[in-house]
C-alpha cells in the first residue's frame, strides 16, 4: 500500500508542474531615431545637450545628453503622441501619427503592438532641418524608422 502512496505521489508530483513562462520573444517595439548632418546626409551627426520629453509632460526621456541616436516609446492607447526635442537651448515639436495593430505573441509575452502608417510632422524648424520616414511599419528595433536632419 505504501508503494501505491509513493508512486501516487510521485505521478502527482511531476504531471503537476507546469512549464515556467518566461518570454524571449520581441514585445512592442520603440521608435528608433537616427540624427544626420544636413549638409551630409549620409554622416550621422550628434545632437548636443538633446532633452526629449512628451508634450504636456515634465518627465523627460532624454536629459542634456549628446547623442546620434534615440529610442521613445510611442502611446499603445492613442494613435498620436507628440514629443518635443530640445537641443541647446532649441526646442522643436514633433507630432507622430499611426495604427497600432495588436497581435498575439504568447501565452508569457501577450500581447505586442505593432506601429503602421508612421507619419511625422515638426509643428516648428528651430534646429530640425528635415524628417524622412525610412521605414512607416514599427515592427522591430533593428534599424532606424526616421532619420531626422540638423
Amino acid at each position: 500500500m505504501k508503494k501505491y502512496i509513493v508512486l501516487i505521489f510521485f505521478c502527482l508530483l511531476i504531471f503537476g508542474c507546469e512549464k515556467d513562462d518566461i518570454c524571449i520573444e520581441d514585445t512592442t517595439p520603440n521608435l528608433i531615431i537616427r540624427f544626420y548632418d544636413k549638409d551630409n546626409m549620409t554622416e550621422k551627426k550628434l545632437v548636443s545637450n538633446l532633452t526629449v520629453w512628451i508634450t504636456g509632460k515634465t518627465d523627460s526621456l532624454y536629459q542634456n545628453q549628446t547623442i546620434d541616436s534615440i529610442a521613445i516609446p510611442l502611446d499603445l492607447n492613442l494613435n498620436s503622441i507628440s514629443y518635443n526635442f530640445k537641443s541647446n537651448s532649441n526646442i522643436d515639436a514633433i507630432d507622430f501619427n499611426y495604427t497600432r495593430n495588436d497581435i498575439f505573441v504568447s501565452r508569457s509575452c501577450g500581447y505586442k503592438t505593432v506601429f503602421e502608417n508612421l507619419n511625422a510632422n515638426s509643428t516648428s524648424n528651430n534646429w530640425i532641418n528635415t524628417i524622412i520616414i525610412n521605414n512607416e511599419t514599427i515592427n522591430n528595433e533593428t534599424a532606424a524608422h526616421i532619420s531626422i536632419y540638423h
